[in-house]
């Protein structure tokens, strides 16, 4: 790794008045806002709750990372539930929908994938989560036998138990094209951004439904990226969070 080259980009990304990027945008080309796996079998999720529920300010004061998790099953109305609060479609406004979470320029580049180990109703596997149809496309499923994924996923996640004992690892990529599209290089400071939004939303939806999470930013890239068949380049993963039901 070049040395330094987190200082560099910082200070290459910065803005500097009268001295913005111009230009206008190429709308024949604008990247496409979803990800689709078309022959990927489809699950739909239950409806999720868009009213009621805990407070807020009690929710942020119980939000903290945890590490242990019970072995039993996460309820699929609640992993419905986590997955709309962390991109739910919650207005359409022409050509836009908008999300739960924030996204500069409502751009969305931040793609959700799951590492599912024990959900009722789904096998064990990796899933993508469609956000247009609230459903999680099917990708490969784990062998039951030897539950490699669980290891896989752990070893990805710099080696770290949680990957392995969490019910559920949501895993975010980013499609860097559809950020910097407009916003160039500077497009990867709000992608980031973007990611930190998402994972909070599910920090505080666990909370609201008696689950932990673990937001998970120390990985091995490449063989996250391979986990999930991506080519770390056009798509990359860039964060995690473990999910699950807390151990007593």
């Amino acid at each position: 790794m070049t040395e330094a080259v987190g200082d560099r980009f910082q200070q290459e990304t910065k803005y500097a008045r009268g001295e913005l990027p111009g230009g206008a945008l190429d709308w024949a080309n604008k990247p496409e806002t979803y990800k689709r796996y078309h022959q990927a079998p489809q699950i739909a999720l239950p409806r999720p709750r868009t009213e009621g529920g805990e407070g807020l300010w009690s929710v942020l004061s119980r939000r903290r990372s945890v590490r242990r998790y019970d072995p039993g099953p996460l309820r699929l109305e609640d992993l419905s539930q986590v997955l709309w609060a962390a991109q739910g479609i919650t207005r359409l406004a022409g050509d836009f929908d908008f999300r739960t979470s924030p996204s500069a320029g409502a751009l969305y580049p931040v793609e959700t994938y799951l590492a599912v180990h024990a959900v009722e109703y789904l096998t064990p596997g990796v899933y993508h989560y469609a956000v247009e149809a609230h459903a999680l496309e099917q990708l490969q499923l784990d062998d039951l036998r030897t539950q490699e994924l669980r290891t896989q996923v752990a070893q990805a996640a710099l080696d770290q138990r949680v990957g392995h004992d969490a019910q559920v690892v949501l895993i975010w990529t980013a499609v860097f094209e559809r950020s910097k599209w407009k916003y160039k290089q500077r497009a990867y400071r709000y992608i980031y951004l973007d990611a930190g939004h998402i994972a909070q939303n599910v920090a505080l939806a666990a909370v609201a439904l008696g689950l932990g999470s673990c937001q998970v930013a120390a990985l091995y890239d490449d063989e996250a990226n391979t986990l999930l068949g991506i080519d770390g380049e056009q798509e990359s993963v860039i964060y995690m969070t473990a999910l699950g039901k807390e151990r007593e």
